[in-house]
């Protein structure tokens, strides 16, 4: 599995987006691009970014309404707003909106860069994280799984694999995005080494006869819920 943060540039400016890309790239980051405000939603939920860059003036659908469906949907990804606007007002709206930091065009790439290695160390797991789903819980210091009093044993893959679900609960999640996040290659559609591990991990999570929380959505990948 890649440890490469994933960064999601959405900018209608193709010279910015490019200068971003290369910079972040050359840094080891993986980079996605988007050119409007609706193309960055569907990347965002496509792509599953550990953090955004987003423009806040772009034709169509803005980078604050952009944020503001992020976050009505639940979702924690770390945003960076770029903007040409200087107000006070612009920057207090644009946090108020969900944004976590805020950056003022023309910018420094060094600035950028280092308020992404900012965003990037703020949103990593804390210690003594664990999460809960139901009544599965995910030790990430430990790499181990519980239901209930049960503990469950996990291989690095079927740990990575149950990491990706329980931080996107309820989303379903494409067979593109589980092989790009737990494996770092895109999807063989021959290949079914996705399949054998939801089957591994199923029969782990479900070994004292609980119910299934982790469903196969025909057509289009997997979904953790009850």
């Amino acid at each position: 599995m890649s440890d490469a943060a994933r960064i999601l540039v959405v900018d209608d400016d193709p010279k910015i987006r490019a200068v971003v890309r290369r910079g972040l790239a050359y840094e080891g980051y993986r980079v996605v691009e988007a050119a409007s405000g609706e193309d960055g939603l569907d990347k965002a939920r496509e792509h599953l970014p550990d953090l955004v860059i987003l423009d806040v003036m772009m034709p169509g659908l803005s980078g604050l309404e952009v944020t503001r469906r992020l976050r009505s949907s639940g979702d924690a990804v770390a945003i960076l707003m770029l903007t040409a606007r200087d107000e006070v007002r612009d920057r207090v709206e644009g946090l108020e909106t969900g944004a976590d930091d805020y950056l003022v065009k023309p910018f420094n790439f060094e600035e950028l860069l280092a308020r992404v290695h900012a965003l990037l160390r703020r949103r990593a797991a804390p210690a003594g994280e664990i999460l809960r789903f139901a009544d599965l819980e995910l030790d990430v210091d430990a790499r181990e799984a519980g239901r209930g009093d049960r503990r469950i044993e996990l291989t690095t893959t079927e740990y990575n694999l149950l990491l990706l679900f329980m931080r996107h609960p309820r989303k379903v999640l494409t067979r593109d995005v589980i092989m790009e996040h737990v494996w770092a290659y895109d999807f063989d559609g021959e290949s079914n080494v996705l399949e054998v591990y939801v089957r591994y991990l199923r029969n782990k999570l479900e070994a004292g006869h609980e119910p299934r929380l982790l469903h196969t959505v025909r057509g289009a990948g997997y979904v953790l819920r009850e």
